[in-house]
């Protein structure tokens, strides 16, 4: 079996937080929330592509 890479796996768990953040923010009807939530999963799903493709280097 494959070591567990903690770090990606809890980056990854970030990004679908973010994601579902944005629905609670939905759910309040808080336009400044969702843009941000928005901004903060793609940001560190970009962030999470770029480390990735750091390593396999």
């Amino acid at each position: 079996m494959k070591k567990i890479n903690f770090p990606m796996l809890l980056l990854a768990m970030l990004v679908v937080l973010m994601f579902c953040l944005v629905g609670v923010a939905m759910a309040y009807q808080n336009y400044l929330l969702i843009i941000l939530f928005v901004l903060l999963g793609f940001g560190f799903m970009g962030f999470g592509i770029y480390k990735k493709r750091k390593s396999d280097y």
